[in-house]
């Protein structure tokens, strides 16, 4: 009898302790996706901030302000800044190929790139306004180019 009471405290012990394992896995997981999501706020955020400046630069660029090749490097860097947060954005594989290949343009093809800050200020806007059609037009922009010239 003694033994029944031992095995019913162990049994009840065991479920309770399964219960409040079971509990805290469920809190665990509510705050990892809680935590993901705020992550991926932040990598979207950090990517349209990348892309004002972009869109700030160009505007300067075509105003003639300044060191031009300077601004020409700036526009460049931020548009590789934007590509990497776009690589670490959830379900944003097609974007993210986009950017990146305006990345690799204005590095590889500076020459044939500033002739097309116009395009690429409308289409980055476009982007910014959360306008499918600006990963179009700059995608059109990429394939409008000479890759085998420069």
């Amino acid at each position: 009898m003694n033994q029944d009471k031992i095995m019913k405290r162990r049994m009840i012990t065991a479920i309770v302790l399964l219960i409040i394992t079971l509990i805290a896995l469920v809190i665990f997981i509510a705050l990892f996706v809680d935590e993901s999501r705020r992550v991926q706020e932040t990598y979207r955020r950090q990517f349209t901030t990348e892309l004002r400046h972009v869109n700030e630069e160009i505007s300067i660029y075509q105003k003639a302000e300044g060191d031009l090749d300077y601004h020409y490097t700036r526009i460049t860097v931020y548009m590789a800044n934007a590509g990497s947060y776009a690589f670490l954005i959830d379900n944003f594989t097609d974007k993210q190929i986009v950017i990146n290949e305006i990345s690799t343009c204005l590095i590889k093809y500076p020459q044939q790139m500033k002739g097309k800050l116009d395009d690429l200020q409308t289409a980055v806007s476009d982007i910014l306004s959360d306008l499918d059609k600006g990963y179009e037009e700059a995608k059109t922009i990429y394939e409008s180019l000479d890759l085998k010239g420069k």
